[in-house]
């Protein structure tokens, strides 16, 4: 549809309406059918083989096979595509148009809005769709299943969306269903396939995909192509416009839509957006950014809060004592009484500026007092923030922008953990040497907290004739209603929402099936957020019970799911989660601000201590009652929020009138909360991509075949001291040339541990494989294998523990200079369960026993070595495997182990204060041609040997250092007094053998 003159203007050109669709259905057709034909032409062979089978068994290429791969069927793909990418964004915006054209001015706000969210929606399917096409899995493999996946998730609204929408056509609907059921009903097989080639690994399994993959493009081309139906009666035309005619003459000229129209199809809406803008000030924007950092600063204070609480319990191994930290979030209590309520709100700035003592905290070197300070800065930010809500209750553009800031400082919060891979760089854990900028975000907060001092706004006794409450508002059912949902909601954004990466962290499986990259991940986490919110808005859509059902059914599919799938169920349930933030926190902060929230934060502490105590139950009191309940803990989390939502179904946002003040605060807010999450989705996708790897990691000595392994027990990146630990891992494990390590109690994923992941970081900065082993949801204390090989596969294994503490194990195959290698890391349980490290043991022994590769062992079995500890034999004899140093006799819990490979050297080098564990290392080598033919431990020739004559096959002569190559030695900077307190210690030296 184009502008023409009012008085005249000359055509130049007719275009039927049917032209769009037609050439974007063209164009994309034939992308697909001319690279699968010049495919099948050029590389049929290499096109329909993949990882697990050829020609036969695989007969039919899949679609990323035939258009990502081979020049030139990839490069004629993606040419077409560009040229359907312009019909196919012009036909987005034409359906908007169409939308609000069908129903005029009945229900214009609404049906705006929903015209705007499917045309948003459109474009990035659109987006997404060129994502995976221009960038194939050989480029990029996380980004493209990111892409894919975005692109699917889109395609349901678009499809349910486009069909709902639609003008009044019998022959359209009907074709438009067909495709619609088509298209959804092939992803059902299609999956079914997928997990036969993936997982099970069936020949031909993937052909019979391929098919269904291609019925998905045929559907999506045919239900995009039903529009020429629709646009049948349309017409578009090219115009000269004579230079004197102004903008103001124009008019819509299809030949259906008249010039009264033009303010139903968005002239008022784009009068409404000048109009905002014209009406924000320089004031308006600082004093929201302002309260969007005091937001962040409040989620920083609370993440950092238990994080701080569990180095005492790590040192003790057990209850200290600090853990009554966590309450005092009751003092928010204290606001019942309405004198100190009226202080706090005349005062908010200045009790915003005190509560920077959790910030500013970093700088006491005491534990105990700088846990005290983050105590005291959550206090009283609660209760700045609490009073802020309350005091603007009956204004609901007044309150929505204090509720949408603290949203936004949410999402902040968690694009700054992007940035600085899952810390917060404002901790009380960071400083100047591990990547903290502490000063600098105090300083912003000093200046957010003196803007809101200097700030003119209304207090609690000047609104009292304005805001007096409604009937019933205040009734007894209203407010512990109300407090039972909020506390629950306020759990679920602690441990679920603090961090981008978690939900990945959830979903997480063994190789392959691992679900996407923390930054990929961490980026549509963050678009979800931004998106629910959004959404929220839509207040009766967002407590219904269906949207209820949909949020229970991605969370349930997020636990119980791994991969792509749980990851899948994790993002519905993050849409879902911040749709409901400003409802369930707008509706209790109309009650009493002591008793609501003071039961707020009892159920939020409740649920805290519930979530710990799912992995913590062998060092708390009655924690058997909660041992591995993830389960309860979710069900009492969405109890809570049930309990919200059929609160705030009744008394939320209803019967309220706003002052023309409020109204213009509340517009005003809207428009600066859009443009923040837009700039913060784009600051997300920025850090995404500065994070994608650039290059694929390589071995330091692949010139000699070199493979250096070990083994760390890091205390959770916690160092002695209380500080952040990451940066001083790498620069060990850097210097020590590791190729691999296995990293022990690293599962940082939980409120407790500030819901961090040194592995991505370690991962990324390194230029390592990872495996994060079992997620949090399995319930451990977590092991990490980093590799500088590619990780062919991997399971998980949750070893026998009837008693203690679960004990995990990462059982991976990798690719070490083109042969197979297994790996196992593996953290069994402690000295006072001895039925649970004896089972744990036997399992290890017999995965490690059945393998035929090459084998090497990491990990923590509490024993000590040699012959007549039934631990130890278990291990060794049990799994066929050469202790690295069986004199070594001053080991209690760390052991190395190997079979099938040369073993090169042996050293144990201090923690250096990082935690209270050393790091040990060994170096192997492949065997070469020789060696491997003569060799009696491989192909499972290893288990029909006796024991003893198995034992006889590992010599133990050492040689000096200088009998070693120098590029296969330990570097001399461990030797003395080391560097950074790693030393060589024990031995004071490596071992080396012939």
């Amino acid at each position: 549809m184009v502008l023409i003159p009012e008085k005249k203007g000359v055509v130049l050109s007719r275009i039927p309406g049917t032209a769009i669709p037609f050439a974007h259905t063209v164009f994309g057709a034939s992308a697909f059918i001319l690279a699968l034909l010049i495919g099948c032409y050029g590389h049929y062979y290499q096109i329909v083989k993949n990882g697990v089978a050829g020609y036969p068994e695989e007969w039919f290429p899949s679609v990323s096979a035939t258009t990502g791969d081979w020049f030139p069927e990839r490069n004629v793909c993606q040419i077409l595509i560009a040229l359907a990418s312009g019909p196919r964004l012009a036909l987005c915006y034409l359906w908007y148009l169409l939308i609000i054209r069908k129903v005029g001015s009945n229900d214009g706000s609404s049906t705006t809005a929903y015209a705007k969210f499917l045309f948003a929606n459109d474009v990035v399917r659109t987006v997404a769709c060129g994502g995976w096409v221009y960038v194939t899995s050989n480029d990029s493999h996380d980004f493209h299943d990111v892409a894919m996946i975005v692109y699917l998730l889109c395609t349901i609204p678009h499809v349910v969306g486009t069909i709902k929408s639609a003008p009044p056509n019998p022959k359209a609907e009907k074709y438009r269903r067909i495709f619609g059921y088509t298209f959804f009903g092939a992803l059902i097989p299609m999956v079914h396939f997928f997990i036969q080639h993936n997982f099970h690994r069936v020949p031909g399994a993937y052909t019979y995909y391929a098919f269904f993959e291609w019925s998905l493009i045929i559907s999506d081309l045919g239900f995009d192509a039903v529009c020429m139906i629709d646009f049948e009666a349309l017409e578009f035309r090219v115009v000269d416009v004579s230079s004197e005619t102004t903008k103001s003459q124009y008019e819509v000229g299809s030949g259906a839509l008249g010039h009264s129209e033009l303010k139903t199809l968005g002239g008022s809406s784009v009068s409404k957006m000048v109009s905002l803008l014209e009406r924000i000030k320089g004031r308006d924007a600082i004093s929201f950014a302002a309260d969007v950092y005091l937001g962040f600063i409040f989620w920083s204070m609370l993440t950092s809060l238990p994080l701080m609480i569990w180095y005492f319990p790590l040192w003790h191994m057990g209850l200290s004592g600090y853990e009554l930290f966590l309450f005092c979030n009751l003092t928010v209590g204290f606001l019942g009484f309405d004198n100190l309520r009226n202080l706090v709100d005349r005062s908010k700035g200045t009790v915003h500026l005190m509560s920077l003592v959790g910030v500013l905290s970093y700088k006491i070197l005491d534990p105990a007092y700088r846990l005290m300070a983050v105590a005291m800065g959550v206090s009283l930010s609660l209760m700045a923030w609490v009073t802020t809500l309350y005091g603007q209750r009956h204004q609901n553009g007044r309150a929505e922008g204090g509720v949408l800031t603290l949203a936004l400082g949410l999402i902040l919060h968690n694009v700054l953990k992007q940035a600085w891979w899952a810390n917060n760089p404002i901790w009380p854990i960071m400083n100047a040497t591990n990547g903290g900028q502490n000063k600098l975000g105090l300083f912003i907060g000093v200046l957010a907290a003196v803007q809101v001092m200097l700030r003119k706004e209304p207090h609690l006794n000047e609104t009292k004739s304005i805001d007096a409450p409604r009937k019933g508002a205040e009734d007894n059912e209203s407010w512990v209603k109300g407090a039972i949902g909020a506390g629950g909601f306020l759990f679920c954004m602690h441990n679920m929402f603090t961090e981008a990466a978690t939900i990945s962290r959830w979903s997480v499986g063994g190789y392959p099936n691992t679900g996407p990259m923390p930054a990929t991940g961490g980026f549509m986490v963050i678009v979800a957020m931004a998106g629910g919110l959004a959404l929220s808005s839509r207040r009766r859509f967002v407590t219904s019970w269906i949207w209820y059902g949909v949020g229970s059914f991605g969370l349930t599919i997020l636990h119980f799911f791994e991969g792509n799938v749980g990851f899948i169920g994790g993002l519905i349930f993050t849409v879902w989660v911040l749709s409901l933030f400003p409802t369930l926190i707008r509706a209790v902060s109309q009650q009493s601000p002591g008793r609501t929230f003071l039961v707020t934060m009892l159920v939020y502490n409740f649920l805290a201590l519930a979530s710990v105590w799912t992995v913590a139950y062998a060092f708390v009191p009655v924690g058997v009652w909660m041992r591995e309940r993830t389960d309860l803990v979710l069900m009492a989390m969405q109890a809570c929020l049930f309990v919200g939502l059929q609160n705030a179904r009744v008394n939320s946002w209803t019967q309220v009138s706003e002052t023309t003040r409020s109204r213009t605060a509340f517009s005003t807010t809207r428009l600066l909360a859009k443009v923040a999450l837009v700039g913060l989705m784009g600051l997300s996708f920025l850090i995404c991509l500065s994070r994608l790897p650039r290059s694929a990691p390589q071995p330091y000595h692949p010139e000699h075949k070199l493979i250096t392994a070990g083994i760390w027990t890091i205390h959770f990146a916690i160092d002695n001291d209380m500080w952040n630990s990451e940066i001083r891992m790498r620069d060990a494990i850097r210097d020590l040339e590791l190729d691999v390590i296995g990293l022990l109690e690293s599962d940082l994923q939980r409120m407790i541990m500030g819901n961090r992941d040194l592995t991505q970081f370690l991962a990324e900065d390194l230029n390592m494989y990872a495996d994060y082993g079992p997620g949090p949801t399995k319930h451990t204390w977590g092991c990490t294998m980093l590799s500088k090989f590619p990780i062919k596969r991997s399971s998980h294994h949750l070893l026998p523990s009837p008693k203690g503490e679960l004990a995990c194990a990462i059982h991976a195959t990798l690719d070490v200079y083109g042969e197979e290698v297994d790996v196992i890391v593996s953290h069994n349980g402690q000295e006072e369960d001895f039925r649970d490290r004896q089972l744990q043991t036997t399992e290890l022994g017999r995965i490690m026993r059945e393998s035929n590769n090459p084998f090497l062992f990491l990990g923590y079995v509490v024993t000590l070595p040699g012959p007549g500890n039934e631990i130890y034999e278990l291990l060794m004899d049990g799994g066929r495997m050469h202790d690295i140093e069986p004199t070594d006799s001053d080991r209690w819990c760390e052991y190395l182990a190997f079979r099938g490979v040369k073993r090169i050297g042996y050293a144990r080098i201090s923690h250096g204060g990082i935690t209270d564990t050393e790091i040990q290392a060994g170096k192997y080598q492949l065997l070469d041609a020789t060696a491997k033919a003569h060799s009696r431990e491989l192909d499972g020739h290893h288990r029909s040997l006796s024991l003893t004559d198995f034992k006889n096959l590992a010599s133990y002569e050492q040689i000096p250092e200088d009998g070693v190559p120098k590029g296969m030695r330990y570097p001399s900077m461990f030797y003395g007094e080391g560097v950074r307190n790693h030393r060589f210690h024990v031995h004071d030296r490596p071992l080396y053998y012939a």
